[in-house]
């Protein structure tokens, strides 16, 4: 039986991919620090117990070593996620982490046969989009002064035409955000790194990723989460901006099954893909969709607000990874339906949704309009 490592393994994706390893015959060892923003409670009890499970910093090389022996496989899906200013530590867990992992596998000689790295779609930064007199376009971030004015969209940058969103695909790559470089210094580590030593490696560049698990204790963890926090509270949505952003939200069965497809097919070795949802989605409509989950009929608040850093539409082109036999099979109301049905279950449903949105406004993270649209 071939054993896999698992970084990260207890949290949301980690532990939905060791659900589906173990399924398939694979011996399952995690390695996971159980950070208290996202574990209050420590181990969680939905890790299965057939896990092998190691608590260790995967910046510790003692314990990146001992995860380590043994193992055939690397799942490398720990990382660090925050709205606020921590710069440091995006590229301290996220890269550096990835630098060490190859750094022992190269060192020690260790019979990996391959590695998968969590990467994101935010190493799109704005992403891309089309004017209807100069075609496509990848635009930096908003100007904070633009935002200030409520004026939401990307205008072109010859003609100031409004530009219309556009699905992207791999190709162009324009991070702006201290997480979105970031992951994409850990998937070039991991793709260059792989190359040159021999080691098959595959980055997977997640779009905004919902279901069962997702921590109602990680402020980063989307705004399925915090609307449905805030629904069973009998609290309105707040949307930041005006609403009407796309965003693409994939099931994390759907992430699970891409996770084990790259696995097991050579043809994906040595390449980023996008995994991305069915369709593409206001974060209006996510909330009002939330709050009939939630039998809440809550009219969202708007109030100008913005987050700086945050883009106005992202939307992946999932196309190459399907090519491989991928085949996301959840819609959006599935999505929302299983998180709030797995949140009703919980002893507990905390709603930390005041005070992060209080923390923001004073690191100045979250601002508000100086012009109401």
């Amino acid at each position: 039986m071939s054993r896999v490592l698992v970084t990260g393994g207890a949290g949301f994706i980690g532990s939905h991919t060791c659900d589906l390893l173990l399924s398939n015959q694979f011996e399952v060892r995690v390695l996971d620090s159980l950070q208290p923003r996202v574990h209050p409670r420590g181990l969680p009890q939905y890790l299965h117990r057939d896990v092998e499970f190691q608590q260790g910093d995967v910046r510790d090389r003692a314990a990146l070593e001992r995860a380590l022996e043994g193992v055939r496989y690397v799942y490398h899906l720990a990382a660090y996620q925050d709205y606020m200013p921590d710069f440091h530590r995006f590229l301290d867990v996220n890269a550096t982490s990835t630098a060490l992992l190859y750094e022992i596998i190269v060192d020690r000689r260790l019979p990996v046969e391959k590695v998968i790295v969590a990467s994101s779609q935010s190493v799109y930064g704005e992403g891309k989009y089309e004017c209807p007199r100069h075609g496509a376009l990848y635009p930096g971030p908003r100007p904070i002064e633009q935002l200030e004015r409520s004026q939401w969209e990307h205008a072109c940058p010859i003609c100031g035409t409004d530009l219309q969103p556009s699905p992207f695909d791999e190709a162009v790559v324009k991070p702006h955000t201290a997480y979105g470089i970031s992951k994409y210094a850990a998937e070039q580590l991991a793709v260059q790194l792989g190359r040159r030593y021999g080691i098959p490696s595959v980055a997977l560049r997640y779009s905004i990723v919902q279901g069962p698990r997702n921590s109602p204790h990680n402020s980063y963890s989307g705004v399925c989460r915090v609307f449905t926090q805030r629904a069973l509270h009998g609290k309105r949505p707040v949307v930041y901006e005006d609403g009407r952003q796309l965003r693409d939200y994939v099931h994390i069965q759907d992430v699970a099954a891409a996770n084990l497809l790259v696995l097991l097919m050579k043809e994906a070795d040595g390449q980023s893909f996008n995994v991305g949802g069915q369709r593409a989605a206001t974060v209006l409509e996510c909330a009002q969709l939330v709050a009939a989950a939630c039998g809440q009929p809550l009219e969202p608040i708007l109030r100008g607000e913005f987050r700086v850093g945050d883009t106005r539409h992202t939307v992946s082109d999932s196309m190459r990874l399907r090519r491989l036999g991928w085949i996301p099979r959840h819609s959006l109301e599935d999505i929302v339906r299983d998180y709030v049905g797995w949140m009703r279950e919980q002893d507990e449903v905390p709603d930390n949704s005041d005070a992060a949105a209080k923390e923001m406004l004073l690191n100045g993270v979250l601002r508000p309009a100086a012009v109401t649209a």
